[in-house]
């Protein structure tokens, strides 16, 4: 994505679930999970949020950070090359914070290994020394909440997709939806829209949120 879109993306982003539109059944459900994780004072179970792209995978973690008044860390399968990546990450993490890996299907299997304890028991394990003399050691870690979103859910190996608590698909936008979104983000925008332009950018957005704001930006050119 480039960087110019990726900011507007940031812009344009909800920052509650009352501000994100769509995908009812999935917000209902976190709304509960979250509710009862704040009561608690603990993490949020572990989330997948799996779909097509440009869907509000991203924008969707971003909220659930927020509703648990969490900070939230991101980073990608690609940037975590390594065992020591994950480490100083996870070492790292204040207590119930959020960790967003995108792209989660793309995690080597050294780094995704080492993240199932961490989700299991919120623990890694250090090894000390080289051959015979070498010990594990244990790290407890606080505990965190990992969302991971992916496009193809279908790489994932089952004992990581088995670690996730509620995993979620996240389908394609009808056309009211997609109207709210346009008419929200021409609002951000300053973009001046009348209700049968948006049904027409609606219409060209292919169920899919990222072009819907796409078109408006564009739309601001005219």
């Amino acid at each position: 994505m480039l960087q110019g879109e990726a900011s507007y993306e940031r812009a344009l982003r909800p920052e509650n679930f009352a501000q994100y539109v769509g995908q009812a059944g999935i917000v209902d459900n976190l709304k509960v999970f979250v509710t009862a994780a704040v009561r608690r004072g603990d993490a949020l179970d572990h989330v997948l949020l799996y779909g097509p792209p440009g869907l509000g995978k991203t924008s969707l973690a971003h909220v659930i950070a927020a509703e648990l008044e969490a900070e939230i860390i991101v980073t990608s399968g690609p940037s975590l090359e390594k065992k020591g990546d994950l480490a100083g990450i996870l070492t790292s993490l204040p207590p119930r914070a959020v960790l967003f890996i995108d792209e989660i299907h793309r995690l080597s299997p050294a780094v995704e290994e080492n993240l199932y304890s961490a989700m299991e028991d919120y623990r890694f394990d250090v090894v000390i020394g080289e051959g015979p003399g070498a010990r594990t050691v244990p790290i407890t870690l606080e505990p965190f909440t990992l969302i991971g979103a992916t496009t193809r859910s279908g790489l994932l190996t089952g004992p990581l997709r088995d670690r996730f608590g509620y995993p979620a698909r996240l389908e394609y936008y009808g056309v009211d939806d997609l109207m709210r979104i346009i008419q929200r983000s021409a609002g951000i925008l300053g973009v001046s829209i009348d209700p049968e332009a948006t049904a027409e950018l609606a219409s060209r957005s292919r169920g899919t949120p990222r072009i819907a704001n796409r078109l408006v930006r564009r739309g601001r050119d005219f």
